[in-house]
């Protein structure tokens, strides 16, 4: 199927059946009818755990495998993705507890044990209903947490790679042109018009990284966790499935390139490469699908297949919305570059080599918007290769894309104490990870913490190397203020199975606007290649 067959297979299935795929997906947590759970209508999953898995992790010509259904209907892997996130485990499947039978160990040692268990991803990040939002406070930390929310988290975690390849090419060019000159070379970095400061390479091989700033001597830019803990959303998922709740997966990706005898270079079904000669990456709970890592009876708890689906469902997940923008929201954005806060919090970044299979573009329009007066344009970003089997490959184009109103730099750095926050020894974290600004319009409280109740607070809490921009926006009249929170009130999240787009328009003229089934969705069914067998 060519992507030209594509379009016109979208635009000529808007009224068929396909167009309601996705709304079985409309809560933030789903249950499976498969198990003794209540079939409500829109609010469960069809399939059951093991048919997600299907074949397994497989490879592209297993059919049913994870790795099939990424190179030959990746659409369909997204959706299977989306509905693990919302699934609510059960302890059948290996729910609790993450250590041991007890749950008991270390807080310092295990910082995870200060989070509370729960039973979906969806559960932190379920605002709003449907999407892999924000979320309520967790206590990891004795100062907790405000659960992020997960959109664009793939183009994060792209940029992040593409900035660390910068960086490191620049730091290879320093030590070859030591060698050469058989003087010290100090070169400054510089990634996507971000300055990380400069690195100094000695004729002897050495490297001074005294002067790097915002990122670890190494040059790995970790956007995951607000102190830039985790740079693969591979490993975030498998983390978060281990601490948050218990659930341990043997994944071969990351246990091959973490071999404690021999590890290798490996490449993740989503197209993330994990060199342990260049990184040091987590290792998995367990490496082996029989062993019971945690002691409570259950093995493999998560299956490799299930990490593919995650990984490549939120590679690909909608980046956030623009909302009613007015002139006087415009004017605010001017204001921000003025005062400078746009310094660290930078509007828009390139990646070069995408590595999706769509784009979705949500925005205000209040014609063909329906509920929130939003509406999604999805657009296909992959190339047809028929390599002879009954279905072809669909793969990424890989092309150069900007991502606008992302707001980050991708850096470190210290905001002043009132940002501080507390480990359980009692130390402190002073330097956290821009937060990306994109989406802050829906997201309230604000900080990592979740301490600050509103925009203007969370803005005045600024400190540190953001003091000067915090004065300059409070030296703002009061008129003035209000334009910049305008703005910033643009950036927002929106439920995926009640936002219109060209996947499923909805009835713009509907009489009940409280029928979800009237207000469209971003209906990735409709690009699915291989026909359904029996409901997704």
């Amino acid at each position: 199927m060519t992507t030209k067959t594509v379009h016109t297979f979208i635009l000529n299935s808007c009224c068929s059946g396909i167009l309601l795929l996705m709304a079985a997906s409309a809560r933030a947590e789903l249950t499976d009818v498969t198990q003794t759970t209540p079939n409500v209508p829109g609010g469960a999953i069809e399939k059951s755990l093991e048919q997600q898995i299907g074949a397994g992790h497989g490879d592209e010509f297993t059919p049913g495998s994870s790795i099939y259904l990424i190179k030959r209907d990746p659409t369909r892997s997204v959706r299977r993705g989306r509905q693990i996130f919302q699934r609510k485990f059960t302890h059948d499947q290996g729910l609790g507890p993450r250590v041991s039978n007890d749950s008991t160990g270390d807080i310092h040692e295990n910082p995870a044990l200060g989070a509370g268990l729960t039973d979906s991803c969806a559960a932190c990040h379920g605002r709003p209903k449907g999407g892999a939002g924000s979320g309520g406070d967790e206590a990891t930390r004795p100062d907790s947490r405000d659960a992020p929310h997960l959109f664009g988290l793939g183009l994060v975690e792209m940029l992040g790679d593409e900035i660390t390849s910068d960086l490191r090419a620049i730091r290879d060019r320093a030590l070859q042109l030591a060698d050469h000159t058989k003087e010290p070379v100090k070169l400054p970095l510089v990634s996507k018009q971000i300055h990380y400061g400069f690195i100094q390479a000695l004729p002897n091989g050495e490297i001074d990284t005294s002067m790097v700033e915002g990122v670890n001597p190494d040059l790995r830019v970790r956007p995951f966790f607000a102190q830039g803990g985790e740079y693969s959303m591979r490993a975030f998922s498998i983390g978060a499935f281990k601490d948050e709740m218990g659930l341990e997966s043997a994944d071969p990706v990351l246990c091959q390139a973490t071999d404690p005898v021999a590890p290798i270079k490996t490449v993740s079904p989503a197209g993330l490469v994990y060199d342990p000669t260049l990184d040091k990456i987590k290792h998995p709970p367990v490496c082996n699908p029989n062993e019971d890592g945690d002691g409570d009876g259950v093995l493999n708890e998560i299956d490799p297949a299930i990490i593919d689906h995650m990984e490549f469902y939120l590679l690909n997940y909608f980046k956030p919305g623009t909302g009613e923008m007015s002139a006087r929201a415009k004017f605010g954005l001017k204001l921000m570059k003025a005062i400078g806060c746009t310094g660290c919090h930078v509007e828009n970044l390139r990646i070069e080599h995408d590595r999706r299979i769509a784009d979705v573009e949500t925005g205000f329009d209040p014609k063909k918007g329906i509920f929130n007066r939003l509406f999604a344009t999805a657009t296909t970003l992959y190339d047809t290769v028929d390599d002879g089997q009954e279905f072809p490959k669909l793969l990424p184009k890989g092309n150069s894309f900007l991502v606008k109103n992302i707001f980050a730099d991708f850096k470190r750095h210290d905001l002043g104490p009132a940002f501080h926050e507390r480990l359980y020894d009692g130390s402190l974290v002073t330097k956290f990870m821009t937060e990306p600004l994109w989406g802050v319009g829906s997201t309230a409280p604000y900080g990592h913490d979740g301490r600050s109740i509103n925009l203007k607070e969370v803005i005045l809490r600024h400190g540190g190397e953001a003091q000067e921009s915090k004065e300059n926006f409070a030296e703002l009249s009061d008129n003035k203020q209000q334009m910049v929170l305008e703005f910033l009130t643009t950036l927002v999240l929106f439920p995926p199975d009640d936002t219109a787009s060209n996947l499923n328009p909805g009835n713009p003229r509907t009489d009940n606007p409280q029928d979800p089934s009237e207000h469209g969705s971003i209906n990735l069914g409709a690009l699915f290649q291989i026909p359904a067998e029996g409901k997704e």
